[in-house]
């Protein structure tokens, strides 16, 4: 049998849903997701995840998970996608993986997350230093921790001293020690062969790809869908309400708009820089076992991908 995770990724509007439903067919796989918008439920229409007639075409995991106004952290996605990946297999079928978060991605390839445990009791110490004595305060602390100096924390940033003293705090370790650790951990998917295949477009192209994304979204009720999303409370789940086509829309009716032209331009504007951040993110922190470039006019793209996806 075949235990090679096959991954197929790229940025938001590269063509990813077709090609993965048309690839399962064919290699006999099922589909887990890796897009952080696509586990909760009743974001459906801003995460572009696949609907009811493309998900019967082949069996999906990763998607509608929990509700909006829950958090989904990284752990729990790798707790999740241990077990589904067994059980894909125990049915003799091939595991694809996609979606265009780049940080879920790379969990599969590298550690993403460190095993020290901060308390809460830690957390509020670490806070009340920040009301009391500012950026200056959470530096000092630091410092005190790594006597030897600090290498790769940035010192102007709050949330990463913070981050990074509650780990000192807790674990009674340095900075350098603990990024000594993380860097030697291994993953949860050590066991199985990896594939990354990555798409890529024409900029201009997939620009306008995104504005068509756009309207279509909008005209397929993405402002009704957030309604009904704030009565169910995401608010209350700041990584689902500040995802993209989401915030805007939130801003949008916080201040009582009715034009949609700015709202769409302004949706398509933040994609188009996510997008630019995404392509970084494959170009830095993940290996690339094979870059593809998508033809604007698609002709070729399946027999040359599959053969490429497949080696």
């Amino acid at each position: 049998m075949d235990f090679t995770l096959y991954c197929l990724s790229g940025p938001t509007a590269v063509g990813k849903t077709e090609l993965a439903l048309r690839w399962a067919e064919q290699f006999d796989a099922e589909i887990l997701y890796c897009d952080a918008v696509s586990f909760y439920k009743g974001m459906d229409v801003g995460s572009a995840k696949p609907n009811k007639e493309e998900q019967s075409r082949v069996p999906h995991h990763g998607i509608d998970l929990v509700p909006a106004c829950i958090p989904y952290t990284i752990a729990d996605y790798l707790e999740y996608a241990q077990k589904t990946i067994q059980e894909i297999h125990s049915r003799g079928k091939r595991v694809l993986i996609t979606g265009g978060s780049g940080f879920y991605l790379k969990s599969f390839f590298a550690p993403v997350i460190d095993s020290v445990s901060v308390s809460d009791e830690i957390r509020i110490q670490v806070r009340q230093l920040e009301a009391e004595d500012g950026l200056l305060g959470l530096q000092r602390a630091l410092n005190a921790c790594n006597p030897d100096g600090i290498e790769g924390v940035d010192m102007q940033n709050p949330r990463r001293v913070s981050r990074a003293l509650e780990r000192c705090i807790a674990s009674g370790k340095t900075v350098e020690q603990l990024q000594q650790e993380f860097a030697s951990q291994g993953t949860p998917f050590d066991e199985y062969p990896r594939q990354l295949c990555v798409l890529m477009r024409d900029r201009d192209e997939l620009r306008s790809r995104v504005a068509i994304r756009t309207k279509q979204m909008l005209d397929s009720g993405l402002i009704e869908e957030v309604q009904r999303l704030l009565i169910a409370g995401i608010e209350k789940n700041s990584s689902a309400a500040s995802a993209i086509g989401y915030r805007e829309v939130i801003e949008w009716l916080d201040v009582g708009c009715t034009d949609l032209e700015p709202l769409a331009a302004l949706i398509s504007q933040n994609t188009n820089r996510l997008i630019k951040k995404q392509c970084t993110w494959f170009r830095n922190q993940l290996k690339v076992d094979h870059l593809y470039e998508m033809r604007s006019n698609g002709s070729g793209n399946e027999t040359e991908l599959f053969k490429i996806l497949s080696k």
